[in-house]
């Protein structure tokens, strides 16, 4: 079995986020940027899946400027036994369509079983990337899975909304999300982290992808700074505290 996960490189989640007042864009320049964690957490799927069977083979995928290499190189030194890299300037600023059309383009050619990745990113919380690879493949979706199984010709595994919990499953190939339920992420060895510089990684530009050259970036019209926080009102409980805070959330429209 060949498993490829999505992986992508975002501010750390712990950082203050701000944005690129030139572009509208994430200023991915104003703080550390790390693995995404929830395709950490696609990553330790594939990887339990390749303990249990030696066999399979366990590659990611990322698409980003030269700095996303060292995502890559963390996803290697946890496990992964290959890399692929998308580096192509004209692919900043990507939109979902854009970036959903590149990457499935270089999925063509990996003949993977099983495409992993998180349901969401969060620096982006669109969600669709996924959805859209799948529908450029022709592969059917198993989404947002907080359980998953993977054996033989099939993946199953749960989905669970605020209705209750789904029994999802399909055969393969197919693309498959997990969320933050997922399991958690292994942390590197030190024999994962000196493996990891030699495991072979391979740079793809748009020019040898099957896409239309044309690009398609996310336009910002205009952005704004968050407004600064604002102390909260304090009540003193004179034998009136709740009669003022009962008027204080009707007025706030929180009840």
């Amino acid at each position: 079995m060949k498993i490829v996960v999505l992986i992508k490189q975002v501010p750390d989640t712990s950082d203050e986020r701000t944005l690129d007042p030139s572009t509208g864009w994430l200023n991915r320049d104003a703080g550390d940027n790390i693995v995404d964690e929830i395709n950490e957490r696609a990553l330790e799927v594939a990887l339990q899946v390749k303990d249990k069977d030696k066999s399979t083979e366990v590659a990611v995928l990322a698409m980003g400027p030269a700095e996303a290499a060292k995502a890559i190189r963390k996803a290697l030194s946890m496990g992964a036994d290959s890399g692929i890299h998308i580096l192509d300037d004209s692919l900043a600023g990507a939109d979902a369509v854009r970036t959903a059309a590149v990457l499935a383009a270089a999925l063509k050619d990996t003949a993977a079983d099983v495409i992993l990745a998180g349901n969401e990113s969060t620096d982006g919380r669109g969600g669709v990337v996924p959805a859209m690879i799948a529908e450029h493949l022709g592969l059917p979706l198993a989404g947002s899975l907080s359980t998953i199984t993977l054996a033989g010709d099939k993946v199953s595994g749960e989905r669970q909304d605020d209705n209750g919990t789904l029994s999802v499953s399909s055969g393969l190939p197919a693309v498959v999300t997990v969320t933050e339920r997922a399991a958690e992420a292994r942390f590197p060895n030190f024999k994962g982290i000196l493996t990891a510089k030699r495991k072979p990684v391979a740079t793809l530009a748009v020019s040898g992808l099957d896409v239309p050259a044309t690009p398609a970036r996310t336009v910002i019209v205009s952005s704004a700074e968050r407004p600064a926080r604002v102390a909260g009102t304090k009540i003193v409980d004179e034998g009136n505290a709740g009669t003022l805070l009962a008027e204080y959330l009707i007025e706030n429209r929180l009840v």
